[in-house]
């Protein structure tokens, strides 16, 4: 099982917002495909998946807001 967290982000960024999940739970990711859109005040960005497996649990929906250091998702690995 991995788990899929909002990473440091840079100076006086402390929370991103989630904008789209590229994957549902319960499909298959593959490592560095790009799982979630993620939005600051600065910049949008996408979080890859750190590994290959399915998406199993997503914690956050679209519009939701984020602390660093937060799970986002859980993968279970193949």
């Amino acid at each position: 099982m991995a788990k899929v967290v909002l990473p440091e982000l840079g100076e006086n960024v402390t929370k991103a917002t989630v904008s789209y999940w590229y994957f549902q739970p319960g499909e298959k990711v593959e490592e560095k495909a790009d799982l979630v859109e993620l939005s600051t005040d600065k910049a949008t960005f996408n979080l890859p998946s750190p590994c290959n497996g399915t998406l199993s649990e997503v914690f956050f929906q679209e519009g939701d807001s984020v602390n660093i250091g937060e799970v986002l998702a859980v993968i279970e690995e193949n």
